[in-house]
């Protein structure tokens, strides 16, 4: 028998996504977010979710552009440290030592040391509640080529993302290969 527990903001995996956006100054900034994930396939568009509270919901508005950055487990704490603080009162980057570079395609950086990189245009802002969704086309998607599987596909295996447990506040590695997805079923 299953126990209500209520109305929360759980659901297994939550991805770790770190937001990276300029300022109107033009100073990158990056934050890690986990309300987020793929919402279309054609055109193919990620969603975020953010407080109208951060640095980077002011970013975006002004832009209209940003990049998610996957970190691998090697960057944990850099990606925890991006989310616990703001970059109104300091340069996160420059204090984890990673480095900013510049998009060709949007108006907003990507991470260089995280080896997949999703570089997006907002095409939707939705207001929710608490949290505001944006929308953003994926105009290109940047591998590291040391992450790729035979050098067309990015290989989880090697790129090790992790994901955030909202229920206990904790990071957990990516698990152990399962079966083959739209194939396992038909057995």
């Amino acid at each position: 028998m299953k126990k209500s527990i209520g109305p929360n903001t759980i659901v297994f995996p939550t991805p770790v996504f770190v937001v990276a956006s300029y300022d109107k100054k033009g100073k990158p900034n990056a934050m890690t977010v986990a309300w987020g994930g793929i919402c279309c396939s054609m055109p193919p568009c990620v969603a975020i979710s953010l407080r109208e509270a951060t640095y980077s919901y002011g970013n975006i508005m002004e832009r209209k552009a940003f990049t998610v950055n996957i970190p691998s487990e090697k960057y944990i704490k850099e990606a925890d440290y991006l989310g616990i603080k703001s970059g109104a009162s300091e340069d996160k980057l420059a204090s984890m030592k990673l480095t900013a570079v510049k998009s060709d395609l949007v108006d907003a950086p990507y991470i260089k040391e995280f080896p997949l990189v999703l570089e997006c245009y907002v095409i939707q802002i939705v207001k929710i509640g608490l949290h505001t969704q944006f929308i953003g086309e994926i105009k290109d998607i940047k591998v590291d080529d040391g992450f790729l599987k035979d050098t067309k596909i990015p290989d989880i295996e090697k790129i090790k993302p992790f994901s955030f447990n909202p229920a206990g506040r904790t990071y957990y590695g990516t698990g152990k290969h399962l079966g083959t997805a739209f194939s396992i079923g038909k057995t």
